[in-house]
């Protein structure tokens, strides 16, 4: 069954949106090959489209995780907030760009311990912030520094969660198509 929208929106074009947006839409056009359908809806408030990319590119850049690791958070933020478009987004890029391993992709996207013991604790972490609301026990910020991971690190999950809520929400409403170029990893609604 396909979710049908809750808000009634157009998306923005490069044609129909705020130099900014236009702008950001263009560049994403250019690098991709397209504009992911999500982008058109969250460029309707440029702060939104610009804050999710903004934070995205940031965290890629600087929260000093490995691409892996990163989509490890973004797939598990996605999966805890029930994002199918987030979710078969980042599976392809975890498959075809990051490398994650396929026995772990399967466990990220299927909800159960991933084999790799680091990415399993990154997982379980960055689940725990979602559910908990930012707010984990002292033992699972412990156990996940004790996995190797630093205080940057769980400062990069809270980045990703920002970056996350801009997508993962404006898709519910939104109910955003999956792009073609994801379509090989859509997950069920």
């Amino acid at each position: 069954m396909t979710r049908q929208p809750l808000l009634d929106i157009t998306p923005a074009t490069p044609e129909t949106a705020t130099e900014s947006v236009a702008v950001i839409l263009e560049n994403t056009k250019s690098k991709l090959g397209f504009i992911p359908n999500m982008y058109g809806y969250m460029g309707i408030l440029p702060g939104v489209l610009e804050g999710y990319t903004s934070s995205y590119n940031s965290f890629r850049n600087d929260a000093g995780f490995t691409p892996p690791e990163q989509e490890t958070v973004f797939l598990s933020v996605s999966a805890v907030n029930g994002c199918t478009y987030c979710t078969a987004a980042h599976s392809m890029i975890a498959d075809k760009l990051s490398k994650v391993p396929a026995a772990d992709l399967e466990a990220l996207r299927n909800g159960t311990p991933l084999p790799d013991p680091r990415l399993n604790a990154l997982a379980t972490f960055t689940r725990s912030m979602v559910e908990k609301r930012g707010m984990p026990d002292k033992p699972e910020v412990d156990a996940f520094l004790a996995a190797g991971f630093t205080s940057q690190h769980v400062l990069g999950i809270v980045q990703a969660i920002a970056c996350k809520t801009y997508s993962n929400f404006v898709n519910h409403l939104a109910a955003t198509e999956v792009d073609a170029a994801f379509a090989d990893y859509k997950v069920a609604e």
